[in-house]
């Protein structure tokens, strides 16, 4: 594609350089970049692309977009030889105000609009975005669509899996993923939308048909701030901040419009949300003035049956995941079907056919019948929620491991501890994904609100009347010491990693399977 054609729409500040030059491929990262390439830097909050500018020319860039350009003239153009000539004279240099921004625009013009047929909808919230987004995928199956799938385990479409990386990919990476998905005959994609996103515009480009809010509590303060900065990053996707329509005809941008608003009334923040959409809303939740609820709940091991009743009826719906916080999930699902145009029996059946979420209050089904459950939970909001649905079907003990990802929002650890402490029978506390932090110093803060709660630390094995909890910072040995303290009455409950593989120590990823290791330390204790 031409350069000229890929900067269409964009607002340049100073342009060196070929507007006809061929472009072979966009990115940010100059270790991606091959011969032909434009590469974007982007000013991230660890490393700066604009550091990278020479790594990406020395790797064969057609053209750079940056928001610095002096020094780069500077060192770019500088004559190499007695003539004059410069040494990469073929190197297009263009000046923007927001390269980040322009990222986004930029791989819509590349890919050439891969959304015009595929409706688009956004899952925001702190937690139940990835549950919700299982839910919608089932339901859109059974309606007869070819929906994919954008979200923190991995991207799916057409029997193609891949594994994520981050819960919502950088502009360019989404839209080109938008791409291969257009390409597949994808007729719905289902994004889950996280607030770094949201703040730094990764989706500003996407035009959201139906926007989805699940909840908001305590998470990601080390990099809003606040609560309240948390909120607004999440309002981005149901203002239409910086979206835009696309024409059915031309695949060209003309006004801005707001998406389809889907929002749980039953969280205070929903309520404050639904005052700031100036679209059509489709609210949910279990008070009797949404427009879609679930009455006559029953929850048990087995799972969930309710009825939905909704504008255009009620409807049986029989789940099998446990717990009410999914009754919400179920509601976020059903509502979005439903601005959607999916008629109720179709919603109940998609519904009814979803036998579980990888990582959520997954059940790891074993020889000797030991009940443990394996979830992401990883906030004191979501802690709290598996731990009360597990508590709904344990017959004897309670044990739940968990610890807390370091280099993340601190304050929240003593809040989980106290919530564990609290709603536990026992706590194991161990290590997360401690990053660069010192695990004990993690494991410390856990402990400070264990200890407020009135839990006691156990320094022997348990007795018929214990009730404390354990500090083993190797994850593996806190696993295997939950496990065979547990009888068949008692439920495991592990919680923070979910469905994550690896293990991150220091700056390094390391192999680390939550599910596996309850598998291993049961083999282990049959020897």
């Amino acid at each position: 594609m031409k350069l000229k054609r890929c900067l269409e729409g964009i607002e340049i500040e100073f342009l060196r350089g070929d507007l006809n030059a061929d472009i072979t491929g966009v990115t940010y990262d100059s270790r991606l970049v091959k011969r032909g390439f434009l590469f974007v830097a982007l000013k991230g909050c660890s490393q700066d692309g604009h550091d990278f500018i020479a790594n990406a020319i020395e790797n064969g860039a057609r053209a750079i977009v940056a928001e610095r350009v002096g020094r780069l003239a500077d060192h770019v153009f500088m004559p190499d030889n007695d003539a004059g000539h410069d040494n990469r004279a073929d190197l297009s240099v263009i000046k923007v105000r927001n390269s980040r921004k322009v990222l986004s625009a930029i791989a819509v013009n590349f890919y050439e609009y891969p959304f015009k047929d595929i409706n688009l909808i956004g899952i925001t919230g702190t937690n139940g975005k990835t549950t919700t987004s299982y839910l919608l995928e089932s339901i859109l199956y059974h309606a007869g669509a070819n929906p994919g799938v954008i979200g923190t385990i991995n991207y799916r479409f057409a029997g193609r899996t891949v594994d994520a990386t981050v819960t919502t990919p950088e502009s360019v990476d989404l839209i080109r993923i938008l791409h291969e998905m257009s390409k597949a005959g994808v007729s719905d994609v289902v994004i889950e939308v996280s607030s770094h996103a949201l703040d730094q515009g990764r989706i500003s480009a996407c035009p959201i048909k139906v926007a989805v809010f699940t909840n908001l509590t305590r998470d990601h303060l080390d990099y809003h701030g606040s609560l309240e900065n948390y909120f607004k990053a999440k309002t981005r996707l149901f203002t239409g901040e910086g979206q835009y329509h696309l024409s059915a005809d031309a695949g060209c941008r003309s006004r801005r419009y707001p998406p389809v608003a889907v929002i749980n009334m039953d969280d205070p923040w929903g309520k404050s949300l639904a005052a700031l959409t100036y679209g059509s809303c489709v609210t949910y939740g279990l008070e009797c003035s949404c427009d879609v609820r679930a009455e006559q709940i029953e929850q048990g091991p087995d799972g969930i049956r309710a009825r939905l009743v909704t504008p255009y009826g009620t409807v049986l719906l029989e789940s099998r995941l446990i717990g009410i916080f999914n009754v919400y999930n179920i509601l976020a699902s059903a509502a979005t079907a439903i601005a959607l145009g999916i008629d109720i029996e179709t919603i109940a059946e998609g519904i009814s056919r979803l036998e579980g979420v990888p990582g959520r209050m997954q059940l790891i089904k074993n020889s000797q019948l030991l009940p443990v459950v394996v979830d992401y939970a990883h906030t004191p909001d979501a802690l709290a929620k598996v731990i009360a649905a597990a508590r709904e079907i344990v017959r004897g003990c309670l044990i739940t491991v968990f610890g807390c990802g370091g280099d993340r929002d601190m304050g929240k650890r003593q809040e989980m501890g106290y919530v564990a402490g609290k709603m536990s029978d026992v706590v194991v506390v161990t290590s997360d994904n401690p990053r660069t932090e010192d695990p004990a110093i993690i494991a410390s803060q856990i402990v400070e609100g264990i200890r407020q709660s009135g839990m006691k630390e156990l320094d022997q094995p348990l007795t018929n009347e214990s009730r404390g909890f354990f500090v083993d910072l190797n994850r593996s040995s806190a696993i295997r010491m939950a496990v065979n303290m547990a009888d068949q009455t008692d439920l495991v409950l592990i919680a923070g990693k979910g469905h994550e593989t690896y293990q991150i120590i220091g700056n390094k990823k390391y192999p680390f399977d939550d599910r596996k290791e309850v598998l291993c330390a049961l083999e282990k204790g049959l020897q």
